[in-house]
């Protein structure tokens, strides 16, 4: 499906964000979604017949981040084979079935200057235990993270200079997602406010992250269950080592068939608020 047509922001992108490693956190097997993901992981499950990881991505693109390093699990091939399938599925080609079947490419439609690292980080491994088995792979002083089922209108750029003002190891970006219930203000017995789906009033994690590689050498360990939203982000608080980037816009994590369906409207009435890229 061709993307509809939508504002996109002027791209400014960080300097050196080419070389910066953008880790993605893809291994989790998406229960609460089960309607849409039953054969599918949940990075795979569309948007707009595009899967919701192809958006993180253009996301992080747009600001200038080319290195992705994905962290696989659960049905790991059917991601390899997106990618290593990808220009058949967005190119013009012919092929003749008469020959070796090699298809010829009128186009180059749909390229991406992307390099994309596949790592095995287990079936039932903790997301702090995928941080930790991709290590070998974070090899500059800083790197950020993010999860394979969350879109937003990130300004990956501001949030990336609001971790080098900070000072600090680490950089959360903090959303205020709305309610899934209307609010209800009262005067004694009488309502006077319906409020439909009100933004929560504090911060909650919209899981778009910036850290200084000694982050994992520091606060991730061995452990397979490790839990990144435990001990590593817990301590790193405590430590006053973490910085908050506060996001006002317009986020959503797509933990449920609801939040599949509400998302795929908004890309299918052209008013997707993540869609900052051009083409």
């Amino acid at each position: 499906m061709t993307p509809p047509s939508s504002a996109s922001t002027p791209a400014r992108t960080v300097p050196g964000a080419a070389d910066i490693p953008v880790v993605i956190l893809c291994g989790g097997m998406g229960t609460r979604l089960r309607e849409a993901s039953e054969k599918l992981p949940k990075p795979l499950v569309d948007i707009g017949g595009k899967p919701i990881l192809w958006h993180i991505m253009k996301t992080y693109g747009h600001y200038g981040f080319r290195r992705f390093v994905l962290c696989l699990g659960y049905k790991s091939d059917a991601i390899k084979n997106y990618f290593l399938n990808y220009r058949e599925q967005v190119a013009d080609f012919t092929l003749r079935l008469s020959d070796d079947h090699t298809p010829t490419f009128h186009n180059a439609a749909g390229d991406e200057d992307w390099e994309v690292t596949f790592a095995e980080t287990g079936l039932l491994s903790g997301t702090g235990a995928r941080l930790g088995r991709v290590r070998e792979y974070l090899d500059g002083p800083r790197f950020l993270l993010t999860y394979g089922d969350g879109v937003g209108e990130i300004d990956v750029a501001a949030l990336y200079e609001a971790h080098e003002r900070g000072g600090r190891m680490g950089t959360v970006t903090g959303v205020r997602p709305s309610s899934r219930y209307g609010e209800l203000e009262t005067d004694g017995d009488g309502v006077r406010l319906f409020a439909e789906k009100p933004p929560q009033t504090g911060w909650v994690s919209g899981g778009y992250f910036v850290f200084e590689r000694e982050f994992v050498d520091k606060y991730v360990d061995d452990d397979p269950g490790l839990m990144l939203e435990r001990y590593p982000l817990q301590q790193l608080a405590r430590d006053r080592e973490l910085t908050l980037y506060p996001h006002d816009g317009f986020w959503m994590g797509m933990d449920t068939f609801r939040d599949w369906t509400e998302l795929n409207q908004l890309w299918d009435a052209g008013t997707a608020p993540w869609r900052v890229w051009a083409d």
